[in-house]
């Protein structure tokens, strides 16, 4: 693959290349990014393979039969995500000046506020049905990434990024409970000492996720060692391994409002517990908010705790 001099590449270089690359690097996955773009799967591959050629690298690759980014496509992510964030701000700010009263803004969320954050948005868009406001969700670490690049005007997360040029926001108190399954022996028990658990099985989110640092602090604090951790890749198979009777885990209250509900969980009454967080908007200093971007950050300060203390009360 022949190397393409710079004024060359940004001639060549279109927008919907890199809007498909960008889809295709996050969804890892060409038929997802071709179902989440509406297009063909071959279409996907075309684009791709024509940007391959103007860059004069290749930024995909299989490992076994998962898809990669090259050490070229890690690089050429990072400053694709930042034009196309750039020129998004520019649209923002040009729409601003026009008057207009609607706008986009994409937030992102780690995988526990999804939970809760679109019941706000249904809230939100009843006085603002002209905003389209558009979630990505990952971790910790995917979020700290975006911001970076300029891919999100702001992120909901529950421990904001350390050493960063970030502003962050406290929006609501974020309890993690200890939870196991509706009939574990301590279901019912009061006041139980963290020790008492050191024979059972505990449920861990992947490196880079909140709620492990979380878990490992207090693993720390307590001078704990767990008989057995099991790793597992998202809230929603934490929840399901504890509901399978696998073992117990420390989890956000936001992120068990159905099961609780449906009384398929028990939260664990044990000493200092629950251990109190609290979840943040952050953005970056650099980052001026547009008018849609600012109203919902707005409303997210001002209505998520008294949502939220509403929804859990009864859990206390």
């Amino acid at each position: 693959m022949k190397s393409v001099p710079m004024q060359s590449m940004l001639r060549r270089l279109s927008m919907r290349q890199l809007t498909v690359f960008l889809e295709a690097a996050r969804q890892m996955s060409f038929a997802r990014a071709a179902e989440s773009l509406h297009l063909t799967q071959p279409a996907i591959s075309m684009q791709i393979r024509q940007l391959e050629d103007v860059v004069g690298l290749k930024l995909f690759e299989r490992i076994g039969k998962k898809l990669a980014l090259t050490h070229a496509g890690e690089l050429f992510r990072h400053h694709a995500a930042r034009v196309i964030g750039e020129l998004q701000d520019a649209e923002q700010a040009l729409g601003a000046l026009k008057g207009l009263r609607g706008g986009r803004t994409t937030v992102g969320l780690v995988t526990t506020a999804r939970y809760f954050a679109p019941k706000l948005l249904a809230h939100f868009a009843q006085s603002h049905p002209q905003v389209d406001i558009h979630f990505i969700s990952g971790n910790r670490e995917t979020l700290i990434n975006a911001l970076r690049d300029n891919e999100i005007d702001f992120a909901v997360m529950g421990r904001p990024p350390e050493k960063f040029d970030a502003h962050a926001d406290v929006i609501a108190e974020n309890p993690n409970v200890l939870v196991a399954h509706k009939s574990h022996p301590y279901a019912k028990a009061h006041e139980i000492d963290f020790h008492e658990l050191r024979g059972e099985t505990f449920l861990m989110r992947e490196p880079g996720s909140g709620t492990r640092l979380v878990m490992e602090a207090m693993f720390k604090q307590h001078l704990f060692t767990p008989k057995r951790i099991v790793m597992l890749g998202s809230n929603e198979t934490v929840k399901q391994g504890v509901m399978a009777g696998m073992g117990i885990s420390l989890l956000s209250l936001h992120s068990l409002e159905l099961e609780l509900r449906a009384r398929e969980v028990s939260l664990l009454d044990v000493a200092s517990t629950p251990v109190l967080r609290n979840w943040y908007i952050v953005h970056m200093n650099s980052k001026k908010l547009a008018p849609a971007a600012a109203a919902f950050h707005q409303f997210l300060l001002a209505k998520t705790q008294p949502y939220l203390s509403k929804t859990f009360a009864r859990y206390g």
